[in-house]
């Protein structure tokens, strides 16, 4: 399925508003649905809304109007070719200085978000340290949106415990990419 997605990808597309319509599908249908056909979900909403598909050619499987391949099949090496090409440096430069700094408290902030967010909620209203400054890059909130935002990234490390109380105790320290924005001083 990852394959099939990368190769008909439509130009206009980013990660993050793919990801956007992937966080559309219905609670009920996202929990119970295989991972994988949550992405066939996905990129047949993505391709409808794009215009490629309607609606109609989709519920009525009538594919007969389809593009016509000439019949020889995708070499693997074809698939991996088409695949890196696809790669996107995601780095940006900007004039804003960075906040944080390796070894600084921070804060995720509590925040709820009714589109595209990458600040998961377990780490929400919680203090992990600056592990890592990773430079600006898009921001994908605004990318989501069709908008390019370069802002500061950086990796912070979580105790286990402070994400999860069940992990009382040990020493293990989750780490997550966080954008500048998702952060605060605590």
């Amino acid at each position: 399925m990852w394959s099939m997605a990368m190769l008909i990808w439509v130009a206009d597309w980013t990660t993050d508003w793919w990801r956007h319509v992937r966080e559309l599908i219905e609670p009920a249908d996202y929990l119970t649905r295989r991972y994988f056909d949550q992405w066939m979900q996905t990129q047949t909403a993505a391709l409808i809304d794009s215009g490629v598909l309607t609606l109609e050619e989709v519920t009525s499987a009538d594919l007969t109007s389809a593009p016509k391949r000439n019949g020889s099949a995708i070499r693997r090496s074809d698939v991996i070719e088409m695949v890196a090409a696809l790669a996107k440096d995601y780095s940006r430069q900007t004039e804003a200085p960075p906040t944080f700094a390796r070894g600084d408290s921070v804060r995720a902030r509590s925040m709820g978000a009714t589109g595209h967010t990458r600040l998961p909620a377990y780490a929400r209203g919680r203090v992990g340290v600056v592990h890592a400054h990773r430079g600006a890059h898009v921001f994908p909130g605004a990318s989501a949106r069709g908008k390019e935002m370069a802002e500061h990234l950086y990796t912070v490390a979580f105790p286990a415990d402070a994400l999860w109380p069940e992990a009382a105790g040990r020493r293990d320290r989750i780490f997550v990419d966080l954008w500048e924005s998702y952060l605060e001083q605590p």
